[in-house]
């Protein structure tokens, strides 16, 4: 099924105005979702209830208001609530070019695609070209219903991604947790990276994981449809314990068996481990992607689940 664009806007690049379709980059539909069903099994339809007089409201008969203090709202009537989204514009105006690492993935919020629309393909293409070049995202200002939008436009091979930020005032600040920061020995800190460098990986590989528990979840409604009886699982214990764990002892276990998540020890963390004075243990089995290993252990039941969960 075609994509469908949800919004046409126009990048202000400029004295040049790029006309562009807005469409979503993500797939909500993907999610395992159950309905409330009556004792019946019929389905339910939510519905409101008046605080002060326990009688339902009708959706047609209820008025938006802004609560100023506790239980005093502001009512606003559907003239006001519209003269609030007059400021929605579908330009784009773009007031900086910074690097795009400059961004903390923390405000990151919404991320949408944007393609040319009709006659937007050489401007288009010229924008995308230069923030590759140089190496940039566009920063840019989105009115829509009624709310300013921060926006970074990244560019990528393929085109350009619309990657809608957090204001400041919405991101929390870690510094308020008050972490205590305990001093590490070099030694320790020693091991830690070469556990890192063992399982280093050049790039992150989205295709190579799948969402397991939505692969346990469509099994087991395969099984309810079939009839069966839908079991809960044993709650898997720590290997700790609970016990107090000695940390080098645990990072040169960690080191001898491969413990960063790589499918081979690397000859400088096989180096390392020896310096560490680690008896070497047989490496073990290279472990397949874990999409491939999953396809393999994939029951064939599975399959119509799937199908279902995308509809």
């Amino acid at each position: 099924m075609p994509a469908r664009s949800i919004a046409s806007l126009s990048l202000s690049f400029g004295l040049v105005s790029i006309p562009v379709k807005l469409y979503s980059a993500t797939e909500s539909s993907a999610d395992v979702r159950f309905n409330l069903l009556a004792p019946d099994g019929s389905r339910v339809k939510q519905q409101y209830i008046s605080e002060a007089t326990g009688q339902i409201v009708e959706r047609g008969a209820m008025n938006k208001g802004y609560e100023f203090e506790k239980d005093r709202f502001v009512v606003f009537t559907a003239d006001e609530l519209k003269a609030l989204e007059d400021s929605a514009s579908h330009v784009v105006e773009i007031v900086a070019f910074i690097p795009e690492k400059s961004v903390d993935p923390l405000y990151y919020d919404k991320a949408y695609f944007i393609a040319p629309d009709k006659r937007g393909g050489k401007p288009y293409s010229l924008l995308q070209q230069a923030l590759l070049e140089s190496q940039r995202g566009a920063l840019a200002k989105w009115a829509s219903k009624g709310k300013t939008h921060i926006v970074l436009i990244r560019p990528t091979e393929d085109g350009l991604i619309f990657q809608q930020l957090l204001f400041a005032d919405e991101v929390r600040s870690l510094a308020d947790l008050h972490i205590e920061h305990v001093p590490v020995s070099a030694a320790e800190l020693k091991l830690a990276l070469q556990i890192i460098e063992q399982g280093t990986e050049d790039h992150y590989d989205p295709a190579a994981y799948e969402n397991e528990e939505k692969k346990r979840i469509l099994a087991a409604i395969d099984r309810k449809i079939e009839g069966k009886e839908i079991v809960s699982n044993e709650p898997v214990e720590s290997e700790s314990g609970g016990q107090v764990i000695d940390l080098m002892e645990a990072l040169r276990a960690s080191l001898s068996k491969g413990g960063g998540g790589g499918a081979r020890q690397k000859p400088v963390a096989r180096k390392a481990a020896e310096e560490a004075q680690v008896t070497e243990m047989p490496a073990p089995r290279a472990r397949k992607p874990a999409q491939r290993a999953a396809k393999a252990a994939a029951p064939s039941a599975a399959a119509p689940a799937k199908v279902r969960a995308r509809k």
